[in-house]
């Protein structure tokens, strides 16, 4: 069973900086594109910013402050959050396109959700 693992998340104060990780938990044979989104209580999950082969693509809030990278050999993700802002609190989320096995089809994951707190 492969799950998607976030980690990083915490309280942080305003101006702050956090870097959060996502990688699969089991063993699979490729990942495709992985992205980050957040999720605020009554809002819809909204995304973040994602990255694939060639490049990534951020929401406009995050353009200025938050990175993400990719470390392929370990299908690891990370987003480098700088500059916290108490709007920037939610949960975090990992999402990714994984193939199984080299016979699977891809199916898409999400991880279970890092908390990120912005507060004085």
């Amino acid at each position: 069973q492969v799950e998607l693992v976030e980690s990083g998340g915490g309280l942080v104060q305003p101006g702050g900086s956090l870097r959060l990780s996502c990688a699969p938990s089991g063993s699979v044979w490729s990942v495709g594109q992985m992205g980050w989104y957040r999720q605020t209580p009554g809002k819809q999950r909204t995304l973040v910013g994602f990255i694939t082969s060639t490049g990534t693509r951020y929401a406009d809030f995050a353009k200025d402050r938050f990175i993400i990278t990719r470390q392929r050999a370990e299908n690891t993700m990370y987003l480098q959050m700088d500059n916290l802002q108490p709007e920037d609190t939610a949960i975090y989320y990992c999402n990714a396109w994984v193939w199984v096995t080299e016979m699977s089809d891809a199916r898409e994951y999400w991880g279970q959700g890092t908390q990120v707190i912005v507060s004085s």
